[in-house]
């Protein structure tokens, strides 16, 4: 008998709650997936202000649950489990939605799962491509994280072999956009202005690319101070500022380093997988490149299309469905959310 899975993902600036069906053969099918976005708030401060994020998820959380619902055409007392991103993100955020899921478990007296929201990330292809080969390479990129990961089981065996020693790529985009006077949040309109730009106009440093740097880890901090000292010195010499190809010259060297780090690891891991997920996942320079570098190293590439990429409460459903279905602990109604959560700790 297939089995209802809701998710709660609270961990930013977007309330998401997604419904999918597990369908006894192990196949996870999406009903419903509503998110209701914070980030107009957040733009006049250029970034995630917690306590603006957590007021926004506490007046969306019940909205956005019903919207749910009346889109899959279920009830709430159809719902067989519930997961929950525990971690990581922003404390505040995550309370919310911890305490929103432990209500409707206790309610409901439905098993309840603490999820890792980074997990979840990777489960949300499976909602379009189906199951993940195992092993697989993930190359994780969004605001706050830039992490390749072995997955050798998603419901309980992901192993962090690469991560970022300062700036993410979602971060360096933000940070790059506000020097080139374009609005919040950056990955969007860089992505577009790029599209207008030369990507060879400017040759700005690829990051953590040296003979003796950790091969596995990325650095964006040097790329993003790089494009500002280049923007300071064209404005200090009277020059107008090319921004489209700024743009595309800084979005080459992200994605350029990005792609060969992640081919280059899946080589050495003797993987034939490569998933790119999170929010940056949606930019078209990375999908492009990555198609044509795994093509090259005959490596299968997928992508979630864009909607799945950015936070949504689908990918906390999906995730909870493969942890129900791998039939893994309950959480505790006592756990508490980890803003530090590690990747390697898929469900409480």
């Amino acid at each position: 008998m297939s089995r209802i899975i809701m998710g709660i993902e609270s961990s930013c600036d977007e309330t998401g709650v997604g419904l999918v069906r597990l369908h006894d053969d192990g196949a996870v099918e999406l009903l419903a997936d509503e998110v209701a976005s914070s980030v107009e708030q957040h733009a006049r401060f250029g970034g995630v202000v917690p306590e603006v994020a957590s007021r926004a998820h506490l007046e969306a959380m019940v909205p956005t649950t019903s919207r749910a619902f009346e889109k899959a055409g279920l009830k709430l007392s159809d719902v067989d489990a519930i997961a929950v991103t525990a971690g990581p993100g922003l404390a505040g955020a995550l309370l919310v939605g911890v305490s929103a899921a432990k209500a409707y478990a206790t309610a409901l007296d439905v098993p309840l799962y603490g999820v890792n929201h980074l997990a979840g990330h990777i489960a949300v292809d499976t909602l379009q491509h189906g199951p993940l080969p195992t092993p697989c390479l993930a190359l994780l990129v969004s605001g706050g994280h830039t992490q390749l990961l072995r997955v050798d089981d998603i419901a309980s065996s992901i192993t962090e072999l690469g991560s970022t020693v300062d700036d993410a790529a979602g971060e360096a985009y933000d940070k790059v956009a506000r020097v080139l006077g374009l609005p919040y949040p950056g990955g969007p309109p860089i992505d577009k202005a790029a599209k207008n730009g030369n990507p060879a106009a400017i040759a700005f440093p690829r990051g953590m690319t040296g003979p003796r740097d950790a091969k596995n880890d990325f650095s964006f901090s040097g790329l993003k101070t790089s494009v500002a000292r280049w923007v300071e010195g064209a404005t200090r010499r009277g020059e107008e500022i090319p921004v489209d190809d700024v743009a595309a010259s800084f979005q080459e060297a992200v994605a350029d380093v990005l792609t060969m780090k992640a081919i280059r690891a899946a080589k050495e891991q003797g993987i034939g997988t490569i998933v790119i997920s999170g929010g940056v996942a949606a930019n078209s320079r990375l999908s492009s490149l990555a198609a044509e570098r795994c093509a090259a190293a005959g490596i299968e590439l997928r992508v979630p299309r864009p909607r799945l990429c950015t936070d949504n409460g689908a990918m906390i459903a999906a995730l909870g469905a493969h942890v129900v279905a791998a039939k893994r602990p309950t959480a505790p109604l006592d756990f508490s959310a980890n803003p530090a959560l590690p990747v390697s700790v898929v469900s409480l």
